[in-house]
């Protein structure tokens, strides 16, 4: 069995010799320590903090501000400056304009004349035939192509002495032409046209080569 004894109990129990020098100095040491601890946590606080504090302080130091930031801070027209229209028309262009593409070489497309387009009637004529009623025409045909040509197409067209129209006759003439030359054809029978009919204009419609 185990008792507990405080040591102010043991302290009010009656010691003479040895016994009391020992226990005066065993608690007079005590109270002494206990009087300082107080003392002691608080200058450990203190150093712990002050400690802390510049750790934290060199950590994170403090930047200073460039003199070009200082000046745009006090002069905010000197960073961003007013472009004039002058100025932004002086500028250059971002990009050059490409020039236009040229083909490397230019196709020349020629049209072949068609071989009417170099014929025609030079003079013309016509009177009736037969019991009046066949149209019989004369014309010059002249032939300007570098080529002869046959087969030539005509259309007339007849009208009364008013210039009312009555009539259309066509013909193709299976002769040939040479180039370069003029050929006559006389009283060539283009069909049967109206009594009334006093006026025939004839035209070229096509023409074949050889």
């Amino acid at each position: 069995m185990s008792v507990n004894i405080s040591p102010l109990a043991i302290e009010k129990l009656p010691l003479t010799g040895y016994g009391a020098q020992f226990s005066r100095s065993i608690f007079g040491d005590f109270r002494a320590r206990l009087v300082f601890l107080p003392a002691i946590a608080i200058a450990g606080c203190v150093a712990w903090m002050m400690l802390s504090g510049s750790s934290g302080a060199e950590g994170q130091p403090a930047t200073a501000a460039s003199p070009a930031a200082v000046d745009a801070a006090q002069n905010p027209s000197w960073s961003n400056p007013v472009v004039t229209p002058t100025e932004a028309n002086l500028a250059p262009p971002a990009e050059a304009t490409a020039p236009p593409e040229t083909p490397a070489s230019s196709e020349v497309f020629t049209v072949e004349r068609a071989p009417v387009d170099a014929l025609r009637i030079s003079s013309q004529s016509w009177r009736r035939g037969g019991l009046g009623s066949k149209a019989l025409v004369t014309f010059t045909l002249r032939n300007g192509n570098d080529y002869a040509v046959k087969d030539v197409e005509i259309a007339c067209v007849f009208t009364r002495r008013d210039g009312s129209h009555l009539t259309d006759r066509k013909r193709t003439i299976h002769d040939t032409v040479s180039m370069k030359s003029q050929r006559i054809f006389a009283r060539m029978h283009v069909g049967f046209v109206n009594v009334h009919a006093d006026k025939a204009r004839c035209s070229l419609l096509t023409a074949s080569r050889l």
